[in-house]
């Protein structure tokens, strides 16, 4: 199972990110991935960004495998999104790129 630094390398690979925008995932005592679209990189970086979506490691791993709907996640309070959720709407299109084993 990835681990925070694999995961990190796979989603810049796959070049995971929202042109213009940055979106920042808080893993809590895990770490960040910043999904940093105005400076096209992926990071661990934590720094400020249009949307922060609060969510366990395990549960992020969940949701890139597509065991985990968003929109449940969400729902079930095991996501949790601040900031600009117009931006959060479109994750759906940085998660089809995600291919955590």
């Amino acid at each position: 199972m990835a681990d925070l630094a694999e995961a990190t390398r796979i989603i810049a690979a796959g070049q995971a990110w929202l042109p213009g925008k940055r979106v920042k995932f808080d893993f809590g005592d895990t770490g960040v991935i910043l999904l940093d679209g105005v400076g096209e990189a992926v990071s661990n970086e934590d720094a400020d960004a249009d949307t922060t979506v609060r969510i366990s490691f395990d549960n992020f791993k969940k949701l890139a495998k597509g065991e985990l709907n968003a929109t449940t996640a969400f729902m079930m309070g095991k996501l949790k999104v601040a900031g600009d959720m117009g931006v959060a709407m479109q994750l759906q299109q940085v998660t089809s790129k995600l291919k955590l084993a």
